[in-house]
């Protein structure tokens, strides 16, 4: 299959998924089609993908790591099984602000192996130790600068709209993923333009998963998802 017919490909399964797509969580969803997926970790346990695909499930973040030592015991199972199952896949590290950026990155590429079609890996920094903020920003494009470096395309920033203003506003160049909850929209931080994945609700319920999981939308439309994907 040639690259173009691919990207036509994935653009189509794209679409029709998101027109499968019916919330019912507590905000209503506009109505035009929405790309939608999900994030998991171990918590989720035994995860039913199949399901999720079948319920208009487009992609899933998966969480890899976490600081200098951490991985999630569910990871190679849920990434390899979320992709069997036909979903977009992405791995994303906890950051840990009092870790070496280092050690962090090894930790996170020396399990996290992404290929074309993939979404790119993120940074998930929502959480400040006491008295490191000196070195945050310095040792964050640290490891945003490995991780573009080892995968070959920018990494996704995840956080919430408070330390995003507190902390991290000058990595606006960077793709936003930004968690927000009870709103219609999400509230852009400062330094940004716009917003690229949205996680705006902690629980919201499918057929496939036990419990609830965090849900999440992508800002735009079937064609530029393709175009963020791993080439």
């Amino acid at each position: 299959m040639g690259p173009f017919i691919k990207f036509i490909s994935v653009s189509l399964c794209i679409l029709l998924a998101a027109c499968a797509w019916q919330t019912s969580d507590e905000i209503k969803t506009p109505l035009q089609p929405d790309i939608v997926g999900i994030d998991i970790s171990k918590y989720q346990g035994d995860v039913d993908f199949k399901q999720l695909k079948a319920a208009g499930i487009t992609y899933v973040f998966i969480r890899a790591s976490e600081g200098n030592t951490y991985q999630d015991p569910e990871f190679k199972s849920h990434f390899a099984k979320a992709k069997a199952a036909g979903l977009i896949v992405s791995a994303y590290h906890f950051y840990e602000t009092n870790d070496a950026p280092h050690s962090q990155l090894e930790n996170f590429t020396q399990l996290v192996k992404l290929s074309v079609g993939d979404l790119p890996p993120v940074v998930d920094i929502e959480r400040l130790h006491q008295q490191d903020d000196t070195l945050l920003s310095e040792n964050l494009q640290v490891y945003l600068n490995g991780l573009e470096r080892h995968y070959g395309v920018k990494p996704i920033i995840y956080t919430g709209l408070n330390f995003a203003n507190q902390h991290v506003t000058r990595f606006s160049q960077y793709p936003l993923w930004l968690a927000e909850y009870g709103r219609t929209q999400p509230t852009l931080p400062s330094g940004w333009s716009q917003w690229t994945f949205w996680q705006w609700s902690q629980s919201h319920a499918l057929k496939g998963i036990d419990g609830k999981v965090d849900a999440d939308k992508f800002n735009g439309d079937a064609l530029s998802f393709a175009k963020l994907l791993i080439k």
